[in-house]
């Protein structure tokens, strides 16, 4: 990982490089080595393997809000990774994703096409406005609270405080989260996660390498990145259902693991009724109960039931697109997680996506 912050005036070069240089040493590897290179989206692939030098037989670049699932949005980089190592293309592949703060206006001329041209006359001008219309489903249907969405943002910061690298590590407290300016009905600020400037890299290799890897390795267990209904955010048939529960579907039946098999859950929270959506769609509690879950974070510390984005998440440590999720995984796993690594954790979720956008990978030691 590079260094993360707000605004830290860094070029996103300059952090894609240092994280990817991190990950090609911290694998036991050197530049020469790596043969494939994927992404998802901002820092451009051919700078990054200009600038490390690589001989590459294979690239790949997702761009999650047009390709969504085709191949697990955020984390489709990763999956086609693995795809084109297990193919035998190529054994080792560099996956990174590098954010920047981004500031100015932008001409709603340029974001209108396909379904968006129906809703931007009735000011659905972000993700946010498109979450909090599943947030008021879920509170119509199931008797959700703002109190129980709060467990997930208090928890996160909680986290957060042990994780030096988090943006936000100050206590928060429910009056806090239930006092904070709103953005979209029912969500609040602390609903929403906070932008920063990072790059996340891993590398995927063939399996035979972990005999040489100076860390532990962390193996797939199984992928999910299905479907199965409209590519909407309002349209699906069972909505409030997304697209997680059918990424979850597919992942859970590639697998003999079972949801209370795993140790650690690093889910995606670029809005905390997501991160509801993804526990109740990856079957840690039944469809509607996820509010009761997560009540006073009692199953979701670090000593609950389900740690739960165990590093502050997007909420708190700060929004780098599902893949510091990855990061954390990997590190829990790993038993490299510092004060607040989870004892005896050997299996994880790390899942990504909201909407009609997901993708979700088991991994153990």
């Amino acid at each position: 990982m590079s260094k993360v912050g707000r605004k830290t005036g860094l070029s996103g070069i300059a952090m894609t490089v240092s994280a990817a240089r991190a990950a090609i040493a911290d694998a036991g590897l050197v530049a020469a080595d790596i043969d494939g290179l994927a992404t998802v989206g901002d820092t451009p692939r051919a700078a990054v393997q200009d600038s490390l030098g690589l001989r590459l037989g294979w690239g790949a670049t997702v761009n999650s809000a047009e390709d969504g699932n085709a191949s697990g949005a955020q984390l489709g980089a990763v999956i086609d990774a693995a795809l084109a190592v297990a193919s035998g293309l190529v054994r080792h592949v560099l996956v990174y994703r590098t954010v920047q703060m981004k500031g100015g206006a932008v001409a709603l001329s340029d974001a209108v096409g396909g379904a968006r041209e129906w809703m931007l006359p009735f000011h659905e001008y972000s993700a946010a406005n498109m979450a909090a219309m599943v947030a008021q489903r879920h509170v119509h249907d199931y008797g959700t609270t703002r109190e129980q969405l709060g467990a997930i943002a208090l928890t996160a910061r909680k986290h957060a405080a042990l994780n030096e690298q988090a943006v936000y590590r100050s206590p928060m407290t429910m009056a806090d989260y239930l006092g904070a300016r709103p953005i979209s009905e029912p969500l609040g600020l602390y609903d929403c996660d906070v932008p920063v400037d990072g790059s996340v890299a891993v590398v995927v290799s063939a399996i035979d390498h972990q005999r040489s890897c100076p860390n532990p390795a962390v193996r797939f267990a199984a992928l999910g990145a299905a479907l199965q209904g409209r590519p909407s955010w309002d349209q699906g048939e069972d909505y409030p259902r997304g697209a997680a529960w059918d990424a979850a579907a597919q992942m859970w039946s590639r697998t003999d693991l079972t949801p209370a098999d795993v140790d650690v859950a690093e889910v995606y929270d670029g809005f905390t009724i997501l991160t509801l959506d993804w526990l109740e769609a990856l079957g840690f509690c039944g469809m509607g109960e996820g509010g009761a879950f997560v009540e006073a974070g009692t199953n979701i510390g670090l000593d609950g039931a389900l740690p739960l984005n165990t590093y502050g998440g997007q909420l708190s440590a700060g929004r780098l697109h599902g893949y510091w999720l990855l990061h954390e995984a990997c590190l829990q796993i790993r038993g490299q997680a510092g004060a607040r690594q989870v004892d005896g954790a050997e299996v994880a979720v790390a899942a990504a996506g909201g909407g009609p956008l997901a993708g979700c990978l088991l991994l153990t030691r």
